[in-house]
């Protein structure tokens, strides 16, 4: 999760699909959606969204977020902890919104990027200011304590207030910037060493809410490694009573546990990646437990865990610190757009080829179904010669692959109405599973006319050139008057 895509015009020019219990699709029920689907309603006429932030994971809980390119955002699906940012409803509850809803707290700032982790979510102002909200547990709303944010707050500690930030991303518990200068700030839970730069510990390090993928392969080594000496599960039962009863219970219940959300850890507010003073970036992507940073001329980064070869190093080794992708300059490829998931990570060169690494089991990468993982990067074929990539995105079990014609390309799948994950197309022959796989009917450059509600209106029923309908019912009671 976590990861953004633009989305094409018309209508509101946003199709959604895959997991929807909680809403996150945008259709106004609780249902999956086996394929694309455009979302219709709750918008407004002529109103084009230009980014779509997609948040969750593997809790499998999620929310979404739209910027329109009036600056405006709005949310929906889970409102666990504040993740929409609408704050309580008429009874102080935290309800779920199964249609897109403008956050009103936002109404008088311009927004130019929109960001969702797993349960916290995050914009950034034309001004260049960052405004956090959602779960805060593990300090990855940068407001120097681990409380959740019901509304959009500002940070502003770090020094970030006097930055003008460009761009954010939003893994499973951290978030990065990068600002105009291209420093790259980072805060949240530090585990596997997904900040890229030294921490302190939490107060009490539980490393709260860190699901880890099934079958992982390898080992992530390093002091950014370790394991938590409190599992997640102890604080989630803690926390659940925000759904029902806010967050005067949390506090009560942490009070019983002599446990605070006050916590002085450098985990919990923005602090520059002082590794890579004097490289200038201008872009980063935050995955589940690994992040990516680009620099000004293509050159990629990653750091954070090692596991199925996330990182593109060629081992499964951890990294604390970004180190750039070898593989890369070797070749001769610059970046231009990039995308880390769980566990695996996609970018795309500067010639619109495209180029996956780390877990590719279920063909989530579009590498085929015989691997499981690929250490170094390895250039993706969608089985079109003449095909240019301009963005890539990575999610839990699947990717999307986008092209310059804006035909829009999937690889593996998140299972549906109970399915298991991975691509179920069972029509697709032998070699082509687990292939990127065309999405049909919709491109993101097409214009698609705004959909209207069909009003069935009665036909009126002509007896002569003048008489519509009802003459003839007049004209009975008349004859049933005069007998």
């Amino acid at each position: 999760g976590g990861g953004n895509t633009t989305s094409g015009g018309g209508g509101s020019g946003v199709a959604s699909w895959g997991v929807g219990k909680r809403g996150q699709l945008g259709f106004g029920k609780r249902e999956d959606g086996p394929e694309p689907r455009l979302l219709l309603g709750k918008i407004g006429w002529g109103i084009r969204i230009v980014q779509v932030a997609a948040g969750g994971g593997l809790v499998r809980v999620a929310h979404s977020l739209l910027l329109t390119s009036t600056g405006r955002v709005l949310s929906f699906g889970t409102a666990q902890y504040g993740a929409l940012g609408h704050g309580y409803d008429a009874g102080k509850q935290l309800s779920d919104c199964l249609r897109p809803r403008y956050i009103d707290a936002l109404k008088n700032e311009k927004c130019i990027c929109v960001a969702a982790g797993e349960l916290h979510s995050g914009v950034v102002t034309i001004d260049g200011d960052v405004y956090t909200f959602g779960e805060g547990f593990c300090g990855q709303l940068g407001q120097g304590d681990r409380r959740p944010q019901l509304l959009p707050k500002q940070v502003t500690l770090g020094g970030l207030e006097d930055e003008c930030v460009a761009n954010m991303s939003m893994g499973c518990r951290h978030t990065l910037v990068t600002t105009d200068d291209g420093e790259v700030y980072s805060w949240g839970l530090g585990r596997f060493g997904v900040l890229g730069r030294s921490y302190t510990d939490f107060t009490y390090n539980n490393d709260v809410g860190m699901a880890v993928p099934e079958g992982e392969e390898g080992h992530v080594v390093g002091v950014a490694a370790r394991p938590p000496p409190m599992q997640a599960a102890e604080m989630d039962n803690i926390v659940d009573v925000a759904n029902d009863d806010g967050t005067n219970d949390i506090m009560a219940a942490l009070d019983a546990l002599n446990l605070t959300l006050d916590d002085p850890s450098d985990q919990c507010y923005p602090k520059v990646i002082d590794s890579l003073q004097g490289v200038r970036c201008v872009g980063v992507s935050a995955g589940h437990r690994h992040s990516m940073a680009l620099d000004e001329f293509g050159g990629l980064y990653t750091f954070g865990s090692g596991a199925s070869g996330a990182l593109g190093h060629g081992d499964l080794v951890g990294q604390e610190y970004p180190i750039k992708v070898q593989e890369f300059d070797n070749m001769g490829v610059r970046i231009h757009q990039f995308s880390a998931g769980v566990d695996m990570s996609m970018a795309v060169d500067t010639q619109g080829t495209v180029y996956a690494w780390g877990k590719a089991s279920e063909g989530r990468l579009g590498l085929g179904m015989g691997r499981l993982q690929t250490a170094l990067p390895r250039e993706v074929d969608v089985g079109d010669s003449n095909f240019k990539a301009v963005d890539v995105e990575c999610g839990y079990v699947h990717s999307l692959i986008v092209g310059l014609d804006g035909s829009v390309y999937q690889c593996g799948g998140v299972g549906v109405d109970g399915q298991d994950d991975g691509q179920q197309d069972l029509d697709i022959e032998e070699n082509q599973r687990g292939l990127p796989r065309l999405l049909s009917g919709f491109n993101i450059w097409h214009r698609i006319a705004e959909p209207k509600e069909k009003v069935v209106k009665e036909q009126w029923k002509k007896y002569g050139k003048y008489e519509l309908k009802g003459r003839s019912k007049m004209m009975e009671e008349g004859v049933r008057s005069i007998g």
